[in-house]
């Protein structure tokens, strides 16, 4: 007994604690789901009712057919899919860039691999909206106003991604690469047939990361697109906001629907979530 605290103590301090936590916990729950409850919320109104002093939590009278009259006033189903191709495509290639660099900077010696890699890392310090201009004047150059590739393969190279998989492949013990070389197994058969099986669980967390950020991307969309037509998901949705008016419930109905494929992947996937903020944590 010589040593240990009195057990009335710890009796006291950790149910004191565990409610703590409960009630820090529900206050933060509590406050990122507020702006999705109003939402929805928003988007059962009357038109005029938004605009009540003071506002309104609550519909007085639900409009559920907000949805079918927002989703049928613009072009939604062009919307989701121009987003469906695109979060696709772009992801089908960040897996294909992010493998490829990752695997080459982990495993493959080249002279100033480490300053290279170091300058990539460096490029997350760029604001992204400081190369908006650049990204935009060489998309024009090659024609690609308005169309998929605009969309697509300026966003195919993520160094998030590449620094993912670089992290997971430095993780992964070399033996069986090691066996497969000395069988006479080319570099690339090593990769594809050894490192990317071994790989799966952090190409999939890339791939759900890059979908949900495709998906709801919205500046550089707004910016290399001209035409209803070539407009994703997001940038469809801003259309109901005007200049001088905007109409509140359909423009949260319509992200209310936006959002829902997203709240569906992350329920199916949400071990993939917490696997990606665990992997980047992984030292080199």
């Amino acid at each position: 007994m010589t040593g240990q605290p009195p057990a009335h103590g710890r009796g006291w301090e950790h149910p004191l604690a565990k409610a703590l936590a409960l009630i820090l916990a529900l206050a933060l729950a509590v406050s990122m789901l507020a702006p999705f409850l109003y939402m929805v919320s928003t988007s059962l109104m009357d038109e005029l009712e938004v605009f009540n002093f003071p506002p309104p939590v609550v519909p007085a009278d639900p409009r559920f057919g907000n949805y079918p009259e927002a989703l049928t006033a613009l072009p939604f189903g062009r919307f989701f899919f121009v987003s469906g191709i695109t979060s696709v495509a772009v992801v089908l290639a960040t897996l294909f860039t992010s493998a490829t660099a990752g695997y080459a900077f982990a495993r493959i010696e080249f002279p100033g691999r480490e300053r290279v890699f170091l300058l990539y890392l460096a490029t997350l310090m760029v604001p992204g909206i400081v190369l908006l201009i650049p990204r935009f004047l060489l998309v024009n150059a090659f024609g690609w106003i308005d169309s998929f590739r605009g969309l697509i393969i300026t966003e195919a190279v993520q160094v998030w991604s590449i620094f993912l998989m670089r992290q997971y492949f430095l993780s992964v013990p070399r033996d069986l690469e090691d066996a497969a070389r000395v069988d006479g197994a080319s570099e690339w058969t090593v990769f594809s047939r050894i490192a990317v099986p071994l790989a799966r669980p952090a190409l999939a967390t890339v791939a759900l990361f890059t979908f949900v950020d495709q998906w709801k991307s919205f500046l550089w969309p707004l910016i290399v697109t001209r035409s209803m037509e070539m407009r994703p998901i997001e940038v469809g949705i801003s259309r109901f906001a005007g200049i001088y008016y905007t109409n509140w419930p359909y423009q949260m109905a319509a992200a209310v629907v936006a959002i829902l494929p997203i709240i569906a992947l992350f329920i199916f996937a949400q071990r993939y979530f917490i696997r990606g903020i665990q992997l980047t944590g992984v030292k080199g």
